[in-house]
């Protein structure tokens, strides 16, 4: 049987993360790692247990369990007043969710969404099942993937509806500098254009906490969740966050996509923000920062290859340009049995890149990194 799909997904495919994983051979070290391989912290677990032990568990409000969207907004006001309440939070199944909905409610055809490059893949993707049209910006690899103003500038014209901000960013890891920021807020002032900011990473970062655009810009929405600072990404807990008015339109189109988050999930999330709850992030902050530094020592040691090491998430963008396109090489060294990331799968900055994910047990790091130079040297 042949099936002609609806109009709005004929174009959209299957990630070439999944295509590969899906061709891995058993046994294959994953450098392609996008979650973190921590155990969910013991105060989550033992508060999901005890929920469900209590009984019944039923829906939730579509917006969420009240106590956990007061303490997501008291979590986004820190340090920056009080503007969010708790009519500013949508809960949703994990961030994409959240992404989908945002997008899906404030955009349509005849908008256009600016979205960096290079970029998570799942961006261009909604984008074209909205109906809407991608132009972007670019984050140049010439410049390690740093934000550059007049490529942005350049992005945002009479038909722009959504800007794309992703800070940390998958998969570059790079951070935008609060001056940046500044400098977008300036730039859209005035405009009715809304920025969508993806800080899924925000606490997994290197030296220094990134600065958010809601504190310079009022028409920003914070897409966030726990799936990353809390190693969570199976209990699908995300959230957008920003101007009351807008969450209203956000979870409507959430009620109809998915109801509610699940409720375990949700009174699992409370426990997340608790002094114990943080503390298990700082924890693991301190580990993937250890994990960075072993990886960037195995390049320098086993590849002698450039590389860009961004401020936070878990990724690292290796240069692999002189051994052909990137999807290419990261197909060759399934045959090491080591999965990496075609920097192509973002955009076409990064092509010539792998993502490598340092998300992974140090010993293993190592010795991804001698298979790929095995596989490198292999094929020279």
């Amino acid at each position: 049987m042949t099936l002609m799909p609806a109009e709005r997904i004929r174009n959209v495919k299957k990630s070439a993360t999944r295509l590969l994983f899906d061709r891995a051979y058993p046994g294959s070290i994953n450098l392609g790692l996008g979650e973190p391989d921590f155990p969910t912290p013991e105060i989550v677990r033992r508060a999901a247990i005890s929920f469900i032990e209590e009984g019944r568990i039923g829906y939730t409000t579509n917006a969420g369990l009240p106590e956990l969207r007061q303490r997501i907004a008291a979590y986004h006001n820190e340090g920056s007043g009080s503007r969010f309440t708790p009519d500013s939070v949508c809960i949703t199944n994990g961030a994409e969710e959240a992404l989908f909905v945002v997008i899906m409610a404030l955009a349509g055809p005849g908008d256009d969404i600016l979205l960096p490059n290079p970029a998570y893949i799942a961006y261009p993707a909604i984008a074209e099942i909205a109906g809407t049209t991608a132009t972007y910006y670019h984050m140049p690899a010439e410049r390690g993937f740093s934000f550059d103003r007049e490529s942005f500038s350049q992005g945002v014209t009479e038909r722009t509806k959504l800007v794309v901000l992703v800070s940390p960013s998958n998969p570059t890891s790079r951070v935008i500098a609060r001056e940046d920021l500044q400098f977008i807020a300036e730039c859209l002032e005035g405009s009715e254009i809304y920025v969508v900011a993806d800080e899924i990473y925000r606490e997994l970062y290197i030296d220094a906490r990134p600065s958010s655009i809601s504190d310079f810009y009022d028409k920003a929405i914070i897409i966030s969740g726990l799936s990353k600072m809390m190693s969570m990404t199976g209990w699908r807990l995300g959230w957008a966050i920003g101007h009351e008015e807008v969450i209203r339109h956000v979870t409507l189109m959430h009620q109809y996509a998915s109801t509610c988050a699940s409720a375990v999930s949700q009174r699992a999330g409370i426990a997340a923000f608790t002094d114990e709850g943080r503390k298990a992030t700082a924890e693991m902050r301190e580990e993937l920062r250890r994990r960075r530094d072993v990886m960037a020592r195995a390049i320098d040691r086993e590849l002698k290859l450039p590389y860009v090491s961004g401020e936070g998430a878990f990724y690292i963008m290796l240069d692999v340009s002189r051994f052909g396109a990137s999807d290419d090489v990261a197909m060759r060294l399934l045959e090491e049995r080591v999965i990496t990331v075609p920097g192509s799968a973002f955009g076409s900055e990064a092509d010539g890149y792998l993502r490598l994910s340092f998300s992974i047990d140090a010993s293993l790091i190592e010795e991804g990194i001698r298979r790929i130079a095995k596989g490198i040297l292999r094929t020279t």
